[in-house]
């Protein structure tokens, strides 16, 4: 019988190859008795591509952070302390669930968490994200592997915004970013992994 319980994971700050490595590693592994599990995440500063990025359209200014290519879907984007990542490692077959229907569970959990301590947030169809006054706040991509899904969302919670100068963000070039701290200052880290935790557990079922 499949249970629904889901395992949570606060990994801290880790390097992306180290985690995309591990997400790879438990996809592989996982077997029909596998419990679900949600890691939650933050990631040294890093550049990472899509399946479907073109890097030489995308990347305006070099620098040295590094960029790695990674196998979900969407374009380039970038991680960096004081963004909170929520990786979904999920069998969708045995939840009855579509990638569509993730993707909307995924949405509605950053728009319950935002209105939660005041911003108004809003998901966009034509531009997979989470938008607050026509700026990009939260992320998706997604790889889904025998009827199981990896990677997940991100929000800008705390961080140096700049690096999104140097790229064209999830090939969006007429998209700014913003996060929760330029309405909060002092919002912190912990608050939001505890909202992504309880809205989490409230819509994916």
């Amino acid at each position: 019988m499949f249970h629904t319980h889901i395992r949570f994971r606060n990994l801290g700050i880790q390097d992306y190859r180290k985690t995309y490595k591990s997400m790879i590693e438990f996809s592989k592994n996982r077997v029909n008795s596998t419990p679900d599990e949600i890691w939650l995440v933050e990631h040294f500063p890093v550049f990472t591509l899509g399946k479907s990025s073109i890097q030489e359209l995308e990347y305006i200014f070099r620098t040295d952070i590094p960029i790695v290519q990674s196998d979900r879907g969407g374009k380039i984007t970038y991680h960096g302390p004081g963004q909170q990542i929520m990786y979904v490692l999920l069998n969708l077959k045995k939840r009855s669930m579509n990638v569509g229907k993730l993707i909307s569970s995924l949405e509605k959990i950053v728009i319950s968490l935002l209105k939660e301590i005041g911003i108004h947030s809003y998901s966009c169809k034509r531009n997979r994200g989470i938008y607050v006054n026509q700026k990009k706040i939260s992320s998706l991509g997604l790889k889904i592997s025998r009827g199981c899904s990896f990677h997940g969302l991100s929000i800008n919670v705390k961080m140096d915004l700049s690096p999104f100068n140097h790229i064209v963000p999830c090939g969006l070039s007429n998209i700014e970013m913003t996060q929760i701290s330029e309405f909060f200052p002092k919002i912190r880290m912990k608050i939001v992994r505890e909202l992504l935790l309880k809205y989490t557990r409230c819509l994916l079922k």
